[in-house]
């Protein structure tokens, strides 16, 4: 089949209804846009819809995209399907005025057979209606905002997600790749037909191949199952991320009728609690991100590039694994990790029977539930990314038998569909053990009513005492059957169970799927010490969009400080979850790179120093997510010769401290002082620098400087060349700089930037947690001295933007976006 881009050419406006077009009061503007487009980050926040908090408060809406396509005459003898990958949500697709399909999840992908419909040789038109709503407890996004294909072929061809490969035999010499390709026959004879595969290396070279004959009767879909020999393959794996190509083709009588170009690793899977995860016969502890599927400053638009960036990052630092926490990830983000090396724990659904929110996916779970699980595992089967399959997150049924029986029937149909892989499920202690559960400690109104119990909002004031609540034998009980229908039970800040269910449920494997980030340490050292812990996914890789404020800190004193009694979000103008390794802009947060030193996988010590205007101050609330008030700098303009708190963080045996040549100070570090040496100094402008020691022996120093002098506007592109399609971007970062480079912290400022060219700016900000400001202005303020601009190509040519600041010269970034391959 030719799959094509469907991204060019939509228009988009705010769903409008018969009776009010009919009266003439329908608003006729339709805007042009480009897919992926998320059509609510475009829209203007809220503050004054409390229920919109966990979407960021944007305001909810229904969207209508139409776009016009030419069908020429000789489609007329073919099959068209229209692909749509993600659909934000309860999507309704009409083609030439008629219905053709709905779709009800909006993160798994759906096809529209398109034929019974068109007008051939001349123009069609296609409309998509969506709508966001009270359905979800983070930003969702509107819209068409992953890709569109339009995908054409012959009556007789390739199905769709027709060709399946395993690789069940793997050794040193030999690996048996077993090529499953279904073709189905809609002409109206009986046709016999030779599949032809052909298994590539990434060199272009074949290195095997195999051909087979197949009758294909009027109607009749046949699979034929090949069994190919790859002679020394080399492996797939988190190091060494190769990958083949197999070449699928159907002839008949020598003329080509469909083919297939699918690309997968070789790679072996298995875990037990004894020698827990192996991927090609090695152990494997998952350094987990767990991750949601906005894109920042874009939003929820899905474009290929911004999955790529963003998997790059995490693994620069240091993150080996992602959760596609609570939804179907992408097809490009799963293209980026077959390529770079991830692991993906791909999650079906944060909601089964029961709601979380009003209009959530639990109204549509009894009906879609089975195509769901089939539209994931299709477009996971062949990606050697993906090893785990998570049935759900934070599923409150999980505790009780119907649950269970839930538990058993997603769990045998993914199997059923993919015997390859891995289940698992995200389970909450406090929603799995119930009222049950929280009667012991809960006070007595909440154990009455348990549907006034905020779960997030009892964890953050409860910390103390949930080791306590997790080792209650209450929670095992409930949980057993739940668990035990799964590969690998998934644990949701749960860890003082990790030693316990080890002698409870000596065959049980666990995997820490959302962990608090601040106790990186404590659990790194479960995953070691304890085989039948697989890997730990710290909440969160990346911030994001929506639940807002979850990991701020409040200082009493600060209006803000009643939001505290909120519960675990942040009110208006809060935008992002303000937790994570990673800001929204893709810049390090001091988290990861303490993280960084606790995975063994960084020697230098690194230098967080907390805000010295609130040192001192007495904290209202930091929830379970928060992290230190910190940033890496030396730059705290007026606040000379103020006390400030210094941080560093080092797996070395102790840290030295000097300020100006002057020492501060020694303290120990290491594994026993939890990876952390604090001081208490006095800015004074100018180095600090912190020596790591080790056995007596200096093992690493870092240094900060102070930046001086005039302020400069800093701005560098990701990349000067990219492709004139939509499936590229080029990141331009903006800093504050002086001279030297040095960082302007406490210098925002705003800043314009100007696209000429042949492009349009997708996005522009900050990783300012509460921003009055737009992704869509063209004039934003920085953050702690950043900012950055999306830009998103629209032909080739020569692309110019131009930054401007008040007090500073402009600076200009020049990106070449150059003619697209023609097999793309």
């Amino acid at each position: 089949m030719i799959r094509s881009s469907f991204n060019d050419g939509w228009f988009f406006r705010r769903k409008t209804y018969a009776f009010v077009e009919l009266l003439g009061k329908a608003d006729a503007g339709w805007e042009a846009v480009q897919l992926p487009h998320d059509a609510m980050v475009g829209r203007e926040r809220d503050g004054a819809d409390a229920g919109a908090s966990g979407r960021g408060f944007y305001p909810g809406g229904a969207y209508q995209y139409k776009k016009s396509f030419f069908v020429p005459e000789e489609y007329r003898n073919r099959r068209v399907t229209l692909e749509f990958e993600g659909v934000y949500r309860d999507a309704r697709v009409f083609i030439n005025g008629a219905f053709a399909e709905q779709h009800a999840y909006g993160y798994t992908n759906f096809y529209v057979r398109a034929d019974g419909l068109l007008k051939y040789g001349g123009d069609n038109e296609v409309v998509v209606e969506a709508r966001s709503s009270e359905d979800t407890r983070w930003y969702s996004g509107g819209g068409l905002y992953r890709n569109a294909k339009i995908i054409v072929g012959g009556l007789v061809h390739i199905t769709l997600d027709g060709v399946k490969i395993t690789t069940p035999v793997i050794d040193t010499d030999l690996a048996l790749v077993v090529v499953a390709t279904e073709v189905r026959n809609e002409s109206p004879v009986t046709q016999a037909v030779e599949v032809v595969t052909e298994i590539v290396d990434a060199d272009g070279v074949i290195v095997a191949r195999d051909e087979a004959p197949v009758t294909l009767f009027l109607g009749e879909a046949a699979t034929l199952r090949q069994r190919l020999s790859v002679l020394r393959p080399e492996l797939w794996g988190v190091d060494h991320p190769y990958l083949y190509s197999c070449r699928t083709r159907v002839t008949a009588d020598g003329e080509l009728l469909d083919e297939e170009t699918t690309r997968f690793g070789v790679r072996s899977l298995t875990v037990d609690p004894h020698r827990g995860l192996r991927i090609n016969g090695e152990a494997v502890n998952l350094r987990g991100a767990c991750i949601h599927h906005d894109n920042g400053v874009i939003g929820a638009a899905t474009i290929d590039r911004a999955e790529q960036r963003r998997v790059e990052i995490l693994k620069q630092a240091g993150f080996n694994a992602v959760r596609s926490s609570h939804n179907p990830t992408s097809k490009a983000l799963l293209d980026a990790c077959d390529q770079l090396g991830m692991l993906v724990i791909d999650e079906l659904f944060d909601a089964w029977t029961r709601s979380k929110v009003d209009q959530d996916y639990a109204l549509d779970f009894p009906v879609w539930w089975e195509s769901d699980v089939q539209a994931m595992v299709d477009k996971d089967f062949n990606h050697p990314c993906v090893i785990l399959y998570s049935i759900g997150n934070e599923i409150p049924e999980t505790g009780t038998a119907a649950g269970a029986a839930i538990s058993r029937r997603l769990a045998e149909k993914i199997r059923s569909l993919d015997s390859t892989r891995l289940v698992t499920n995200a389970i909450n202690g406090l929603l799995a053990g119930g009222p049950d559960l929280l009667a012991s400690f809960a006070e007595e109104s909440a154990a009455r009513n348990r549907e006034s119990v905020d779960v997030n909002g009892f964890m953050t004031r409860a910390r103390e005492f949930m080791p306590t609540i997790m080792a209650s034998e209450i929670l095992a009980s409930k949980t057993a059957e739940s668990i035990a229908c799964l590969d690998v039970a998934g644990y949701n800040y749960i860890e003082s169970r990790y030693e316990m269910d080890r002698a409870l449920f000596p065959n049980r494997v666990i995997v820490g799927t959302e962990t608090f980030p601040v106790d990186i340490d404590k659990n790194w050292r479960l995953v070691q010490d304890n085989s039948h812990v697989i890997g730990d996914f710290t909440w969160t890789g990346w911030d994001y969009l929506g639940e807002p404020g979850i990991g701020r800190i409040e200082y009493e004193g600060d209006g803000e400080a009643a939001n505290a009694a909120l519960g675990h979000q942040g009110g208006y103008p809060w935008l992002t979850g303000w937790c994570g390794d990673i800001d929204i802009t893709g810049h390090r947060w001091p988290a990861s790179y303490y993280r960084e030193i606790v995975f063994g996988l960084r020697t230098e010590p690194y230098i967080a120093v907390q805000r010295p205007d609130r040192y001192g101050h007495p904290v209202a609330l930091a929830t379970w997510w928060s992290w230190s008030d910190s940033i890496s700098s030396w730059s705290w303009n007026g606040h000379e010769s103020s006390p400030v708190r210094v941080e560093v963080y080092s797996a070395a045996d102790e840290v030295e401290l000097l300020v100006n040549g002057r020492q501060v100070g020694t303290a120990p570090a290491g594994e026993k002082n939890r990876f952390k040496a604090e001081f208490d100094t006095v800015y004074e402008p100018g180095e600090i620098v912190a020596v790591a020691y080790t056995g007596g022996r200096e093992s690493g120093r870092t240094r900060l400087r102070s930046a001086t002098g005039d302020v400069h506007l800093d701005a560098a592109a990701d990349r000067t060349r990219i492709t004139a399609d939509d499936t590229d971007l080029a990141y331009i970062a903006i800093t504050l700089v002086d001279e030297a480079g040095n960082v302007y912290n406490t210098a925002d400022r705003k800043v314009a930037v100007e696209v000429a060219g042949p492009a349009v700016l997708q996005g522009f900000g900050s990783a300012d947690p509460k921003p009055t400001e737009n992704f869509f202005d063209t004039v934003r303020t920085t953050f702690d001295g950043r900012a950055l601009a999306v830009i998103r190509p629209t032909a080739p040519g020569a692309i110019t933007v131009t930054l401007t600041a008040d007090g500073c010269e402009p600076s200009t970034v020049r990106i070449e976006a150059e003619p697209a391959h023609p097999s793309r």
